[in-house]
């Protein structure tokens, strides 16, 4: 199906740069090119109704990484380079609320909280140990003193069974994933930046003077520069890096009588997260359980995670009251050898801000910020 001239007319003449994706970063990355130069004019090509790659799928934690997880990251990457990382997180998660607005994120500091059940004995004291160590260093990113703290007298608090040691992060919040995007969209629309939803771009081609993509509808669209930040569904459209699929399975209870939970939770070095939301419990993971099924940029569920949430449910976080499943949905993040997002030009007219680890709420507006700043440099 070709365009007609009224469409290429009025909805693609005269665009200075196509961003592809329209999540955090994608939004963060058009709403900063205004910034820098209000007379560009903008265009975000989206795939699906929303953008619901993982940006309207994710759990909504306002972390910037738990202490297992960081010291998995110190196994294979130096102090300095883990810390910066985590450095971008924070700067990220400020940038996030500055722009939106707490109030809009319907930001809650409530805390962040690692658990470690009796046969974790051996993490949990490896974290003990190191949490003096890891203070110092927050304290120099975050300007508090004690982020970390053992917290076992809590877990009476919670209602958990089976669960051994507490490790509290106090400087860890929790947002409204939905009103986060949609403000982002309403800001990039006040400042007059198009999105179109529903095109699936398939192939891009830089040429001399711009870039061609090709649609699953069988368009031909050209701009003058191109920024993809489709994360996730990245790996169809550039080669540059390794950005791998991954898919996120969550669900959400029906309202509780007696909701308990307050914060947001990782189990089992991070893989499995939960948190209250509306007199509910949001819970998400797993995906450890089957990596290669679960490396994939398919929506969907599959009955071992779901067996394994509802399971963590009944016998840890929920032992003593009953409970129902409201829905289910997953997500796709984009992840890869590192966690270290690439941003980058990959040709003359083309630069990527993907691979956000399963960080995207934490570091996606500061990477799409710094997409936009290489555009920018190139127009």
């Amino acid at each position: 199906m070709n365009l007609s001239y009224w469409e290429k007319e009025s909805f693609f003449k005269n665009i200075d740069v196509a961003i592809i994706g329209s999540g955090i970063v994608g939004l963060s990355a058009a709403i900063r090119l205004k910034e820098l130069s209000p007379k560009l004019e903008i265009m975000i090509l989206e795939r699906g109704s929303l953008p619901i790659g993982a940006s309207t799928r994710n759990a909504g934690f306002a972390c910037f990484g738990s202490m297992t997880e960081l010291l998995d990251d110190l196994k294979n990457q130096s102090e300095d380079v883990v810390f910066s990382l985590v450095e971008k997180r924070w700067k990220g998660l400020l940038k996030l609320r500055n722009r939106v607005g707490d109030a809009n994120l319907k930001y809650q500091e409530l805390g962040g909280f690692e658990l470690f059940r009796k046969e974790d004995l051996s993490d949990f004291q490896q974290c003990a140990d190191k949490i003096d160590f890891f203070n110092k260093e927050l304290n120099s990113i975050i300007g508090e003193k004690e982020v970390y703290k053992i917290a076992d007298k809590k877990i009476s608090n919670f209602g958990f069974e089976k669960i051994e040691h507490l490790i509290h992060n106090q400087a860890e919040g929790q947002i409204h994933t939905g009103e986060m995007m949609k403000t982002l969209l309403e800001i990039a629309q006040a400042k007059g930046i198009k999105i179109l939803n529903g095109i699936f771009v398939k192939k891009l081609n830089d040429v001399e003077d711009g870039v061609e993509l090709q649609t699953a509808d069988g368009w031909n669209l050209k701009f003058k520069k191109v920024l993809v930040a489709t994360n996730g569904f990245s790996k169809t459209l550039i080669k540059q890096g390794e950005v791998v699929p991954a898919r996120n399975q969550v669900l959400i209870t029906k309202p509780l009588q007696n909701n308990p939970i307050q914060g947001t939770f990782h189990y089992d070095k991070g893989y499995f997260y939960f948190r209250n939301i509306d007199d509910r419990i949001l819970l998400g993971g797993g995906r450890n359980l089957a990596k290669a099924e679960e490396e994939t940029p398919e929506f969907g569920t599959t009955e071992i995670i779901q067996n394994a949430l509802i399971d963590l449910l009944k016998n840890v976080i929920l032992p003593n009251q009953k409970f129902e499943i409201e829905s289910t949905w997953s997500g796709i993040l984009g992840v890869g050898n590192t966690k270290k997002p690439i941003v980058q030009t990959i040709s003359k007219n083309v630069s990527v801000a993907v691979r956000l680890g399963g960080m995207g709420v934490a570091i996606g507006s500061l990477v799409g910020e710094e997409g936009a700043e290489l555009i920018f440099k190139k127009i």
